[in-house]
């Protein structure tokens, strides 16, 4: 059985380091943008997606103009399961709908990524949103979406946007994933507190949705995967990959991308290091690895008015390769 929302969008699962048709089998190369902006908007009836503003037209022009075949949707736990300034959750889970919806008519899968817990909860200085851990609320929230998506291939489900350190300024406890937090002089955030997270949230969605595709994030803001031992059917290792983490792509991501499927849910150019830039997509390339770019819509961005900025068009360029490009499977 299928979704309404999916649109034909055939199943997809790993197999060995890569990602697969379920139906031929064969690997799928998934490559496009992060488009954020639900994380941080509150739902909106106006005919688009929330005040993000997000709309068909421009998923449809993602797809034809940039050739995307993956979407990264970052969302908000509290606005999925409270709603906000008047919209009830429905109203914000409707807007998921929608974008899914308008992406898999378009021929492209959307990856919903836990970006931010809070509406109004800052985690650090500068009004940073992004939390260290998940919280008691997240197995909550991934079991209410796991139902909500069982029968949408189309949807895939990135547990959890960064795990890291907990910062200085940041006055919120860490939370353990057995119900009890860590002492406040505790701000380490690495595999031993997140794994057992991983693994919590993987067997909550797995209990409601057996055949979700799952992405889990390393450590130190969702760049390192190295100590990851998660031996599960249909997982994807996640890196977020940065100029500020240098170069040492082989220990963090590139050794485990030769035995598990691995993806950059995130890379970006923030200073405009096209070298930098040209060096990472063709480590990519070598091995295989599909990837996010950051961000449609936030700093650094792709485009400003649909037109791709110098960082943007290195992006789009690298998605236009057809020789390498991804695949879209549909039914029929």
């Amino acid at each position: 059985m299928q979704g309404e929302l999916s649109h034909g969008l055939r199943r997809l699962a790993t197999e060995g380091n890569r990602i697969v048709d379920t139906w031929t089998n064969r690997p799928v190369l998934l490559r496009g943008v992060n488009r954020s902006g639900l994380e941080y908007s509150e739902p909106n009836d106006a005919g688009f997606a929330s005040s993000a503003r997000i709309t068909q037209e421009e998923i449809a022009f993602l797809v034809r103009e940039w050739n995307c075949s993956i979407l990264r949707i970052p969302f908000n736990q509290d606005l999925a399961l409270r709603g906000r300034a008047g919209h009830s959750a429905e109203s914000y889970l409707r807007d998921l709908d929608r974008v899914i919806a308008w992406a898999s008519a378009a021929g492209t899968y959307t990856l919903l990524d836990l970006q931010w817990i809070q509406a109004d909860r800052p985690y650090g200085p500068d009004r940073q949103f992004v939390p260290p851990l998940p919280d008691p609320e997240t197995p909550q929230l991934w079991a209410m979406l796991a139902r909500r998506y069982h029968e949408e291939p189309a949807a895939l489900f990135d547990l959890f946007n960064e795990p890291h350190r907990r910062l200085d300024e940041d006055p919120h406890p860490l939370h353990s994933a057995d119900g009890g937090t860590y002492p406040d002089w505790d701000r380490n955030v690495t595999m031993d507190e997140w794994q057992p997270w991983a693994s919590l949230l993987i067997d909550i969605i797995r209990s409601e949705h057996p055949d979700a595709l799952l992405f889990v994030s390393g450590t130190d803001w969702g760049y390192d995967l190295s100590g990851f031992s998660l031996t599960r059917p249909n997982l994807v290792y996640s890196t977020h990959v940065y100029p500020v983490h240098g170069n040492d792509w082989e220990r963090a991501f590139g050794r485990i991308a030769r035995t598990a499927p691995v993806f950059a849910a995130e890379w970006g150019l923030p200073k405009n290091e096209f070298d930098w830039g040209r060096e990472l997509l063709a480590y990519f390339n070598q091995l295989k690895i599909g990837w996010c770019a950051w961000s449609w819509s936030d700093d650094p961005r792709l485009a400003h008015n649909h037109a791709a900025t110098p960082y943007g068009e290195l992006a789009r360029q690298a998605l236009l390769d057809r020789e390498v490009g991804p695949a879209r499977p549909r039914d029929g």
